[in-house]
């Protein structure tokens, strides 16, 4: 072979594309398809849960998401564990939303946003209530993380309305969140989504300066 037929087949195989995969990419697929199918499971437990209002069966997750029970068992070992990721990605949402409303939002018009957010991750937790209190390890430790990061969403965006001067200096950010739980868990249960809307505009306009 003449050195410009060398040349001329070097250079054609560095133009042709390798059909092999890397390691890194044969790593990164299955952890994508893993993240996939965890996702595709916590989605279709919680609409289970708000179809019927009752707590679906692992087998029926399983069916509902169109994994086998090797794939759901992976993601979750026990009942436990899945309610639990339930109700951690509904608090971890409302957390970062709090982040992302400060971000895009007028101080006074995040907290209202925020706020009607949490009405909406209360109706999730009433759905996952019953199911959360028979787990055999017991909620202290979910309920305290789930406290600390909303306790850190209110009281960003309840600083940020305060210097502001959307809201007197004396309102204490926390009690706004906490008179919402009020409304959601010490009312009637009729009705108390639309009440507890209702009560995000008497906070907001009880609490300016």
């Amino acid at each position: 072979m003449t050195q410009k037929t060398a040349r001329g087949a070097a250079k054609k195989a560095a133009k042709k594309p390798s059909t092999k995969m890397t390691a890194e990419e044969s790593l990164r697929k299955p952890r994508a398809d893993a993240q996939r199918n965890r996702e595709r499971i916590l989605a279709v437990a919680k609409e289970a849960f708000a179809r019927s209002g009752a707590e679906p069966s692992m087998d029926e997750v399983a069916r509902l998401a169109e994994v086998g029970p090797g794939t759901l068992y992976r993601n979750f070992p026990s009942r436990d564990a899945l309610i639990e990721a339930l109700y951690r990605v509904e608090v971890e949402k409302l957390a970062a939303s709090a982040r992302e409303l400060s971000a895009r939002l007028k101080p006074g018009d995040a907290l209202r946003e925020w706020l009607w957010l949490l009405v909406d991750y209360m109706g999730a937790k009433r759905l996952y209530m019953p199911a959360l209190q028979t787990m055999v390890c017991g909620t202290a430790d979910v309920f305290a993380v789930s406290g600390a990061a909303l306790s850190g969403a209110i009281e960003l965006l309840g600083t940020r309305a305060i210097a502001a001067g959307v809201i007197r200096a004396d309102v204490a950010p926390m009690d706004l969140m906490l008179a919402l739980f009020g409304v959601a868990y010490g009312g009637p249960k009729e009705d108390w989504q639309e009440r507890a809307r209702r009560m995000v505009h008497v906070l907001l306009v009880g609490a300016k300066p």
